[in-house]
């Protein structure tokens, strides 16, 4: 238990690893997203009980913990000065329930683990980020995450059956959808309590936003309220209310069939105004990759993708085998050439769709090229608003990068009228930083104008927790408050996430910035082979020899 700062009085007997040693800090000091911060230190439990132990400590001692996964989050929700939890290695999957088509697995667990073991049986989970391949269960579960095909399946809340999870006194227990809540915990209790004073006294039109088809941002109230379940709540918390140890996840039928079309619009109107229809079509995903994307794209070759294009949808359908993909197909398009489609190619074979969807997955790498004067940051990367005002947002965002002189790459999932956005910012630039929060300003105006969230997928962590009054009545951020503090008193879970920190800035020290000071030289090394690998599920003490 290598550890350079005595002045940690570790919990007695503690069994996993704890360091506050220069080398571990600086290897938890970033995640995917643009923050930078040194923890105070990095604790890797063994196990429940000794995550429990932890907590105990952590309440006694006054310390507070950060509960983290892969550290694939993009809104700084496990980067900040407290002390790290590492819980990426409770890994283990659960043998497959195929009779009650659900699993039980570990929170350090990646989706595409917890996907195979479904798969082998016939089975999948269908909540599908982008970040699959290494995002964790537990983190899609903190942050309620969602992904391309969320426009049939919507986000992880309705496919979460249950957590295990320790409260604030380091209680274990496991909150199960349709059961009766734990008793015997005194947090429990409290947030049941605070639960019916806020339905008493808060309409419940305050608790969401009208009309959005995806929310991450405050606490799921709302869901919990009308459904009478803890795990409602639970979900999207963000590691704030209680720390997970393992979930349980329902699952469905592998599609026998999918096929896709990809669509070229002549206007941002007409693709969007379609992307808004494709619901109804019986599409199950629908991304939408902007002029700003295509441009960016060709910088790395031909994109298939006519000159004269504005926009382009990516659209896929499901269906009981391939003739019925091609009926399917076939009306949405139809649908496409009422608003004006210019080209529509089709897909209908595993090879021939992963053709098609390549172009998605195009921009990240050409991105990453374009440092170091201009720097990919995804600070107003995920609004979303109800899908009359999409065209306006997303015309609204071209605008305001216009206005501040900034490239930006637009796309995003076009169906739930959700986009991210990847503002490249030229850090050489004197007042680059003047642009970013010009830009982070113009965008939450422009958001909550237009009745939408900040965070439609990825939770608001610490970077948009400060900014919560631009999209939320006092009365929600008062409900919001009050459920933390029946959680939490002693603010032992994630502090300034979600909830801010009274004074509390978006951001302060930015990975990005050229006059930040420099993390140690192999363990900044080691983090950029991790983003340029997109291998986040890699144990980060072992990036390093010794």
């Amino acid at each position: 238990m290598p550890m350079s700062d005595p002045s940690f009085d570790l919990p007695p007997g503690f069994r996993g690893v704890f360091r506050a040693d220069t080398t571990a800090r600086a290897l938890y000091a970033e995640g995917a997203g643009i923050a930078r911060c040194l923890p105070q230190a990095v604790a890797v439990p063994a196990d429940a009980e000794a995550l429990s132990e932890l907590v105990r400590w952590a309440r006694r001692t006054g310390h507070a913990l950060m509960p983290r996964g892969s550290g694939s989050g993009m809104a700084a929700g496990a980067v900040g000065p407290h002390v790290v939890v590492d819980l990426s290695r409770a890994t283990e999957v659960h043998a497959v329930d195929v009779e009650a088509r659900c699993v039980v697995a570990g929170v350090g667990a990646t989706r595409q683990a917890v996907d195979a073991a479904a798969r082998a049986v016939g089975l999948r989970f269908p909540v599908d980020p982008s970040s699959g391949a290494f995002c964790t269960v537990g983190g899609m579960t903190a942050t309620n995450a969602a992904g391309a095909r969320s426009l049939r399946f919507g986000a992880m809340r309705p496919w979460v059956r249950g957590v295990q999870a320790v409260f604030d006194d380091g209680s274990v227990a496991w909150v199960r959808r349709g059961e009766a809540w734990p008793t015997g915990i005194p947090a429990v209790a409290r947030l049941r309590q605070a639960l019916d004073q806020i339905a008493a006294r808060v309409p419940m039109a305050l608790l969401r936003h009208e009309g959005v088809r995806k929310e991450s941002s405050g606490y799921g109230v709302a869901a919990a309220m009308a459904s009478g379940d803890l795990v409602d709540l639970l979900v999207g918390s963000e590691g704030t209310l209680a720390a997970f140890v393992a979930v349980e996840l329902a699952l469905i039928p592998v599609a026998p069939a999918t096929a896709t079309v990809l669509v070229t619009f002549g206007s941002l109107d007409a693709a969007t105004a379609c992307a808004v229809d494709a619901a109804a079509a019986g599409v199950t995903a629908c991304e939408l990759l902007d002029r700003t994307f295509l441009d960016v794209a060709a910088r790395g070759g031909a994109t298939g993708v006519p000159a004269e294009a504005e926009s382009v949808l990516l659209m896929e359908v499901e269906g009981a085998d391939r003739d019925t993909c091609r009926d399917a197909l076939a009306k949405v398009s139809d649908m496409c050439r009422v608003h004006g489609a210019l080209e529509i190619q089709h897909a209908d074979s595993p090879e021939s769709e992963r053709q098609l969807w390549s172009l998605r997955h195009a921009a990240s790498p050409i991105l990453a090229q374009l440092a170091p004067r201009l720097r990919s940051m995804q600070f107003i990367e995920d609004g979303c608003v109800p899908p009359p005002r999409f065209p306006d947002y997303v015309r609204g965002v071209r605008r305001a990068l216009e206005r501040s002189g900034t490239v930006g790459v637009i796309f995003g999932h076009a169906g739930d009228c959700h986009a991210h956005v990847n503002p490249l910012v030229d850090t050489m630039a004197p007042n680059w930083r003047d642009v970013v929060f010009q830009l982070l300003d113009e965008v939450c105006e422009l958001t909550a104008k237009l009745g939408g969230t900040l965070a439609g997928e990825h939770g608001d962590g610490r970077l948009r927790a400060p900014l919560l009054d631009r999209i939320w009545s006092l009365e929600a951020r008062a409900a919001f408050a009050n459920i933390k503090a029946a959680a939490d008193p002693a603010g032992v879970f994630n502090p300034g996430c979600k909830v801010a920190d009274d004074g509390a800035q978006p951001f302060g020290e930015l990975r990005h910035d050229p006059a930040a000071p420099a993390l140690p030289a192999a363990e900044q090394a080691a983090l950029q082979e991790v983003e340029r690998s997109r291998r986040r599920d890699r144990f980060r003490l072992d990036l390093l020899p010794g």
